[in-house]
Formats: C-alpha cells, structure tokens, sequence
C-alpha cells in the first residue's frame, strides 16, 4: 500500500466514479482501475462495489478512508515542514467570530498584510461551534471563537476580555426594565444563529431570571441585530466594544451585567501537537502583539 493508490482512492470516493476520478487527476480511466485494482489485490478484498451507476465503498472500503485521509493530511504536514520559508507565503484560513471581525480584525489584517504580502489570507465569519468544527475538520488554520474551549485536539491563545452588556432601545431604560420585557412574549431576543457563544450566554441569563418562553430571532449580521435592537424589535446581548457607536449615538441603551455573568475572553484556537506554518505563527504572534498594544493605549 503505497501513497500514491491512496491517493487514487480518495479520488474515486469523493467523485463517486472512476470517470469522475480521472478528471479531477487529470489521468485516464484504465489507470485508475489499475491502481484501485492492484490496491484491492494487495488488501485482499474489495474496496468498491460497481455499477452501471458509478461506485459505492465496501464495509471495507469505508474503514480505510479515515486513515487514507491521515495519510493525505501528513504527506502535505510533511511538504509544508520541508518546504516553508522563514518568509511567510501562501494560503491561510482563519475564522472569526462576527463580533470580533467587525470590531477587532481589521488592523490585525491591514499590518499582516503590510509586513507579510505573500500571505493570501482568507477569512471566514461565523459562530463559535461552527468555527470550532471547521478547524477540527482542517478547513481553517485557526479561529477566533469564544472561550473557554477545551478539547483534547485543540490549544488556545487567550487574545482579549471582552465586558458583555445588554442592549435596548432607548424606551428601555433601566436593566429592571429590559429583564421584564425580556421575559414579556411581545418582545424578541436578537441573536446570531446557533452556535453562537453569546446566544447561549443571553439563554442561560434569561433562564437565570425564570424567563422559560423565550422568543429568538437569528439575523445574521451586527448590524441587522444592532438595528432591530434600536427599532424596539428585541433585545440583545454583545460585547460593549461593537455596540459603543450605536450607544453614543442614542439609538440603543447598553445594560451592565453582573461581575460575574459580564464578560467573556476572546481565544484563538488552531490544531494542537501539528506543524504550525510561519505564515500561522506570525499571524498569532500579530494577533497577540496587536491586542495588547490596544490594552496599553486604553
């Protein structure tokens, strides 16, 4: 069982057919039967059931995808350890939470971007288990989510603290006020979709406050939440830093919450025991240097 046959193999699962696999390997049909044939030859059974309508994996076959995509992802770690540059190039995928795209990313991008033009950063919004999931899965490189989060495959960088307050509009305007009318069915409480870490911070307040019919609406921009909150449409919960404009501006109310329930820490989370890029590493180390410089101006 060589890398190559394994290659070829994932081919065929993922187009469904030996034609579709020779596309997307630019090489004819007879050469990856060949290769699919002698892998079978040498496992001793069948991989693939065949039929007029293309192929379906054996119960054999589907045990040795996951391990045929280990052996993928470690062949490209490896190119990666001996091919990366102390200069930073390439591809790279990070997610971040709305909140912290909206109000903390951009000079984190525009001095990566001066000192490291190489790099083709891409980035990918969304809540934090979304986030999360994509980084296990090895579509991002690293996200920006809200911690804390533990999981055996994953390490974190704590970035910044953020203070979360609730936010009305101005005819709300006391935190006495916006509790009652949380709970009130003729009012909304505004949220990203699931997944979101706050959405599910703003729950578990509310069923703090006995608040058990709890009336959601996921929109999904900051700006869709931040102007239903000041139409009077619901409530939200945020972190203070993207809400200040609109607060200084008259159109919401923020509400502080109580010490213990008013913050949450902002982590960047990236594959723990795997081989770092340089173009991640300087991004990290960006993140970190940036934030804290923002801590010392404050």
């Amino acid at each position: 069982m060589n890398s190559v046959d394994l290659k070829f193999f994932q081919a065929v699962v993922k187009a469904n057919s030996i034609g579709g696999a020779a596309f997307a390997l630019n090489t004819v049909q007879s050469n990856v039967t060949a290769r699919i044939k002698s892998l079978e030859e040498e496992i001793g059974v069948p991989l693939f059931h065949r039929s007029r309508r293309g192929v379906m994996l054996t119960a054999t076959g589907n045990q040795l995808v996951p391990y045929a995509d280990r052996i993928g992802e470690l062949l490209e770690e490896a190119k990666k350890v001996v091919t990366d540059k102390e200069t930073p190039k390439g591809a790279l995928r990070i997610g971040s939470m709305e909140t912290t795209a909206a109000q903390r990313l951009s000079p984190i991008l525009i001095r990566y971007a001066c000192d490291y033009p190489e790099v083709d950063v891409q980035i990918e919004t969304g809540p934090t288990e979304a986030l999360v999931a994509e980084v296990l899965n090895r579509r991002l490189d690293g996200a920006f989510v809200s911690g804390p989060i533990e999981h055996e495959e994953l390490e974190s960088v704590p970035i910044v603290v953020e203070e979360l307050v609730l936010i009305s509009s101005p005819k709300i305007a006391s935190m006495r006020e916006l509790e009652q009318a949380a709970s009130s069915p003729s009012l909304k409480v505004l949220a990203f979709r699931a997944g979101c870490s706050y959405r599910r911070r703003m729950d578990a307040y509310l069923a703090g406050l006995g608040a058990v019919d709890v009336r959601w609406m996921e929109l999904g921009t900051l700006d869709g939440i931040i102007g239903c909150v000041s139409a009077g449409v619901g409530v939200a919960m945020l972190p203070r830093s993207v809400v200040e404009e609109a607060v200084a501006a008259g159109r919401v109310v923020a509400h502080c919450l109580p010490e213990h329930k008013g913050s949450a820490t902002t982590v960047f989370v990236r594959r723990r025991n795997e081989y770092a890029p340089a173009s991640l590493q300087c991004f990290v180390n960006l993140a970190v240097q940036t934030f804290c410089e923002g801590r010392a101006a404050a």
